[in-house]
């Protein structure tokens, strides 16, 4: 391709007791007369850690190295701030990251890629899956994947399967197993390779899926190997639990339409699985908080066909009372407990699904994590289900962690409905509770998580430690759960050479292997404890990981590789992150649109809302100058905002998206006489348009009444309406005195809130702000005010020095390869009501935007509303 031919790529993956080390190498060759770009493109799992690369170009060998890193960011920030890209990993599926990086290579050299990662499988479903990405985009005469598997176990089963797979090319998978060795092989000819007989694309493009199963003859495996051991713990044959499952549900305005359906539909599929043992019941929760029943109810024919009617009419309503929701379900699962209305011997889940953020009731998320931890008191664990990409996903996942459970991203597509049911299948057999793990404690070390609140059939525990003297080669263990008739109790043991004598086939393993599981195991959970930990605690998680991290040289949030090239033909060095779900973690790139929900709040120089207390008027005001626009950059949990000074009366262009034809336009009010002591007026918006071409539809808002144009018809609303309209391209829902939702075809979604003062104030009226969810779903032609902030904005903050206000530091800002000097402050973001004005700090732009946005302000004044 563009004369640079891949003539080797080889994928070689070897798996010692479930830990995974991969291997990819590719070799490329310059076939032109000019020096050109080879770019080396590798997909992998996000559980997995990179651990090394090298590029090695006509025998020099040019190594990435692994550094702490703020380290390698202060290497890298001079170059990121000239312009240059340093970025190399970023997120790029629902399972997947993306390691990418080019070198320019000259006429007819040669250049070797390799990359290394390595995780633990984990096992779901009675299998352990690694799967790997395939997409060399051109034919390569030499491509192979070779899969080498050693457990010590034995091997029960083996699979592969690809997703490109068709049934010329499933006779080349060759595979092999017998008792501890299992082999794949994949390795086809550059024929076998092309899409049809003439044709010069790959047919390779997809997943390669390796899954297996060990023998388990005795309930657990213990192996022990210089100086480190790891248990894998999975006991089959138990009888099942009974379960007691609550569904807390969002069904606020923002999950209607496809949201709610995949929902309901999931639901009842899940109604289909719930065993006669098992009790349940539904919380619903949009402003108001409602259940199906009273109290847990046991899983009957009766009961089920009642509860599928009930899931069939769920329907959406209001805002987002998350914390009702949830503390309903805790306090109703905790009196079941109590009164005796469930088995003593059965498991309690919750498992809360929600799109959005919590705007009702307590709306603190630090408030809501604090009460619902001391509700649950670690009796049962929390699966929290973030739909979209409206949640706060790392307060789902610190809410979860707290209270034993975990987080999970629904991505909104297709088949989200497969990816609820898939998640609930995962959790739907509880084999024990209360597991615990017992080491003595003179002579383990370093032990990773050894107490698990539920054991799931067909899953797997695995705990790993060092041993206080490395010479030691013995160990036993006692082990302990509730099962559903009686308690389990057993101890095992294990010696050095027992393992050894598993481990004659020496050729199969990288020696230090268990020492680099539990390395890898005891990253992971720092990692995890490090989210819900705060302070000195924080620090300590942190400062583990990082050591661990650097020492087994492997790239986690918390380091970075720097891969450097040679010099000529321009090359640039660059960095490889690790990105995490909910924050891309370096500072430099904004990755994938559709990764980040963005969050765009209009508010102005306006006046929080005045309150009437008593018989006296009082009102609070802001400090002048507050600005029109924050915008919310999620991935450096930053935000940045400017103002714009515009005389009342003038429109402004906020959203404009030539491709789904949907505009956004505002006009600007005063206060009801001028301020004469103040050089800049307040100004706020007092009437919004928002129009979609395409359907020939216009809103208009004002803090008055709402009218809606379709064609020749309209339609009015005032604000003292509580109303949902659906028709063909459009909903809206009108939620009385507090705000809109409106969303327009399968474009963003808005909501406009209504700020009212105290009607006899002498100065202040009443206006709007405008808040825009699922901005990836406008076009990347999007433009205007806010529209332009839709795309990729990376910003650096450098010199952060004392301003004119001892309170509010200035810095320095690189945006748009400007420098400008910006403030830091805090304004205010009504997103959760427009009573409840959360502070939220951010870099204040001056001059009306000016190096920010593109071009200047007066370009987005426009004549009309529409």
């Amino acid at each position: 391709v563009n004369g640079i031919e891949i003539y080797s790529m080889k994928i070689d993956s070897k798996v010692t007791s479930r830990f995974a080390r991969n291997v990819i190498t590719s070799q490329a060759v310059n076939r032109g007369n000019v020096h050109k770009e080879v770019f080396f493109d590798v997909e992998l799992p996000k559980t997995a850690f990179i651990t090394n690369f090298s590029m090695t170009i006509d025998g020099v060998t040019y190594p990435g190295t692994i550094k702490e890193k703020e380290v390698a960011k202060k290497q890298y920030e001079k170059a990121v701030s000239k312009g240059q890209t340093a970025g190399l990993v970023k997120a790029s599926g629902r399972k997947t990251e993306k390691f990418s990086v080019s070198v320019n290579i000259e006429a007819a050299s040669k250049v070797t890629f390799e990359l290394t990662y390595e995780e633990l499988l984990k096992r779901q479903f009675g299998k352990y899956e690694m799967f790997i990405k395939v997409k060399p985009k051109q034919l390569v005469k030499d491509f192979e994947i070779e899969v080498n598997i050693f457990e010590p176990q034995g091997i029960t089963e083996l699979e592969a399967e690809g997703t490109f797979i068709t049934n010329d090319l499933q006779n080349i998978i060759k595979k092999t197993f017998s008792d501890k060795k299992g082999h794949i092989s994949f390795k086809p000819t550059l024929d076998q390779q092309r899409t049809c007989a003439n044709c010069s694309q790959s047919v390779l493009d997809g997943d390669f899926t390796v899954r297996y199963d060990v023998k388990r003859t005795t309930p657990d495996n213990l192996q022990i190997v210089n100086g480190y051991f790891v248990h894998f713990f999975a006991p089959t044959n138990l009888p099942k639990l009974p379960k007691n499952v609550i569904f807390v549900i969002d069904i606020s305005g923002s999950m209607s339409g496809r949201g709610i359906e995949q929902t309901r539909e999931a639901l009842l599929k899940i109604l289909d699985d719930i065993k006669e043992d098992d009790f349940f019941n539904f919380i619903l929760f949009g402003s108001e908080v409602h259940t199906w029943k009273e109290t847990l109810i046991k899983a009957t024919p009766e009961n089920l066909d009642e509860a599928k009617k009930f899931v069939r009419g769920i329907d959406t309503e209001g805002m987002t009372n998350l914390y009702g929701g949830i503390m309903r379900g805790i306090d109703m699962l905790n009196a079941a407990h109590e009164g005796n209305l469930v088995p003593k011997r059965s498991a309690s889940i919750i498992i809360m699904l929600t799109d959005g953020q919590p705007n009702v009731g307590m709306s603190n998320i630090q408030d809501i994590q604090v009460h619902v931890k001391k509700a649950m008191e670690g009796k049962f664990p929390l699966y929290n289900l973030g739909f979209g990409y409206g949640v706060d996903y790392s307060f789902l996942e610190k809410m979860a962690l707290e209270n034993k459970g975990l987080a999970r991203r629904i991505y909104p597509d297709s088949d989200a409905a497969l990816q609820l049911q898939g998640f609930y299948d995962e959790v739907s057999n509880p084999m024990l509770t209360d597991v615990e793990l017992n080491y003595p404690e003179n002579e383990i070390s370093d032990l990773t998580k050894n107490s698990f609140k539920h054991f799931y059939d067909g899953s797997e525990i695995v705990v790993a430690g060092r041993f206080v003297d490395n010479n030691q080669n013995s160990l036993t263990v006692d082990v302990r759960g509730e099962g559903a008739n009686d308690a389990l109790s057993y101890t095992t043991q294990q010696d050095a050479e027992q393992t050894a004598k598993a481990f004659q086939e020496q050729e199969y393993i990288f020696g230090d292997y268990i020492e680099r599981l539990w390395a890898y195991l005891t990253i992971e959970q720092l990692l995890e404890k490090r989210i819900a930990a705060t302070g000195e605690e924080k620090e300590n998680f942190t400062a583990k990981a990082l050591d661990l991290s650097l020492k087994y040289k492997f790239v986690t949030p918390l380091t970075s590789m720097v891969v450097t090239k040679p010099e000529d033909y321009g090359n640039q060095d660059g960095i490889a992150d690790k990105p995490i779900e909910g924050i891309d973690i370096f500072t430099i790139l904004l990755y994938l649109r559709s990764q980040f929900f963005f969050f765009f709040c209009l508010v102005t120089a306006a006046p929080q809302r005045s309150y009437l207390y008593t018989a006296h008027p009082t009102w609070y005001t802001s400090v002048d100058g507050d600005p029109h626009f924050i915008i919310s950059v999620p991935q450096k949990e930053d935000a940045i905002c400017f103002n714009i000074n515009e005389n009342p009366g003038a429109v402004l262009n906020l959203i404009n998206d030539p491709v789904t034809g949907i505009t956004v336009n505002g006009e600007l009010i005063g206060d009801k006489r001028a301020n004469s002591g103040a050089k800049i007026q307040n100004t706020y918006f007092g009437k919004l348009g928002i129009a979609n071409k395409h359907l020939h539809l216009k809103l208009t808002v004002t803090p008055e009444k709402i009218t809606i144009q379709n064609g020749n018809e309209k339609t009015g609303f005032t604000w003292l309406d509580s109303v949902t309209l659906q028709q063909e391209g459009l909903t809206l829902t009108i939620n009385r005195k507090k705000n809109l939702v409106l969303s327009m075809g399968s474009g963003a979604s808005f909501v406009i809130v209504l700020h009212q003062v105290w009607k006899k104030h002498p100065l202040h009226q009443d206006f709007l702000g405008l808040y825009i969810l699922e901005s990836d779903k406008l076009s990347e032609q999007t433009h205007g005010l806010l529209g332009q902030f839709f795309h990729p904005i990376d910003f650096t903050i450098l010199e952060i020095h004392p301003g004119s206000d001892p309170k509010k530091p200035d810095a320095t800002m690189i945006v748009k390869n400007n420098e400008l000097t910006v403030t830091r402050g805090w304004q205010k973001d009504y997103r959760r009501g427009p009573k409840h004005g959360i502070d939220v700090p951010c870099w204040f732009v001056h001059n009306n935007g000016a190096g920010l946005i593109d071009g200047v302000h007066t370009d987005y004044i426009v004549s009309s509303l529409f």
